[in-house]
């Protein structure tokens, strides 16, 4: 059987290793019927003189798609493209910073909505920089869209949304291919996706949704871990502290919940870890303190327990954010979305 030519773009001065690139190549010219599932294609010698390659560049191109079963190898008669379920499914590399409850909503939302039409790879870096860009360098050229969740820390726990070394190597990534999610930063250039959140200004309108009921209080404390594994965005704190100014709120920020908290009548806290909101309503409930009349309670990210517990609660949509990424996808049109973020009032203020 003579081989069928494949279509081979090798582009020079793409940062994208050049095995990478023939297996896109191949991949593409499959997913597009240019190839046929059971035809064989050049060997890699043929190839390689073809493409005025390597031979070791081939070879590892072609042990990339084997591993993969999107070609096999029939001793003595050459290579052959295999059915794959890969091929006609479109390939994500999913890149979250934390394996926490609320991101993992995100990407169950995002893993539904994109059905049988997609083949997710879930990767998590534990917002670390090296992490990060070791996984992208690893896996660039191989995806038809990579969703990244850019949060990082600093080696003094802080927050740190971006570095030149990170935005260097999301740089690299083709951007019709590239979705930033939840963090508005690090500012890509070129017409990527985006579904963000913005920190600063979703914490400041969603409390002036609740300032009427934040009036009764006489103290708002905000309960931000300043050292923390996964630390928060300090935008979080600049939009409390432009709250609290405006409304002209006496206000204390706290690292945590401590045991034996001085508990004062007309105070209100948002509280951002899980932990620290069961510590709070323990010690709430010890003092037969009463929740939205003595002591005030908002948290900071919704879950089903919250809302069964009656816990008043500012949040962002995680189903919508995994389900406006997916359709950004499976419709092929990237753009920007503002994820919504809202205040919902319950019994605990």
């Amino acid at each position: 059987m003579i081989s069928t030519p494949v279509h081979i773009h090798i582009d020079e001065f793409s940062r994208i290793p050049k095995y990478k690139q023939i297996v896109n190549s191949i991949i593409d010219d499959i997913a597009k019927s240019k190839l046929e599932i059971g035809q064989k294609i050049p060997s890699i010698n043929e190839l390689s003189e073809t493409c005025y390659l390597s031979r070791d560049t081939v070879e590892k191109a072609y042990r990339e798609l084997k591993k993969r079963k999107i070609i096999i190898s029939v001793k003595g008669k050459g290579y052959y493209t295999a059915k794959t379920d890969l091929i006609s499914k479109l390939n994500v590399f999913f890149l979250i910073n934390k394996p926490s409850s609320y991101k993992m909503r995100i990407y169950n939302s995002f893993v539904n909505c994109m059905g049988v039409d997609g083949h997710v790879t879930l990767s998590i870096y534990h917002c670390d920089e090296s992490l990060f860009i070791k996984a992208i360098e690893k896996n660039i050229g191989a995806y038809d869209y990579y969703v990244l969740m850019p949060h990082f820390k600093d080696d003094n726990l802080n927050h740190v949304s971006s570095t030149e070394a990170v935005t260097n190597i999301i740089e690299q990534i083709p951007k019709d291919r590239l979705i930033l999610m939840d963090n508005n930063k690090p500012e890509i250039k070129g017409n990527h996706g985006a579904i963000i959140q913005d920190f600063k200004n979703d914490i400041y309108f969603a409390l002036k949704s609740g300032a009427d009921k934040l009036s009764q209080y006489e103290k708002l404390i905000l309960v931000y871990p300043n050292k923390t594994v996964f630390p928060y965005p300090r935008r979080i704190l600049h939009g409390f502290v432009q709250f609290c100014d405006e409304q002209n709120l006496k206000f204390e920020v706290l690292d945590e919940i401590y045991e034996g908290m001085e508990l004062h009548s007309k105070d209100a806290y948002i509280v951002i870890e899980e932990m620290d909101l069961v510590s709070l309503v323990h010690q709430v409930n010890a003092k037969n303190l009463k929740l939205g009349k003595d002591i005030g309670i908002i948290s900071y990210n919704d879950t089903p327990l919250k809302e069964l517990l009656g816990i008043t609660v500012i949040s962002t949509d995680f189903n919508a954010m995994g389900e406006l990424t997916a359709h950004m996808i499976l419709n092929n049109k990237l753009e920007t979305i503002k994820n919504n973020f809202h205040y919902i009032e319950r019994n605990s203020v």
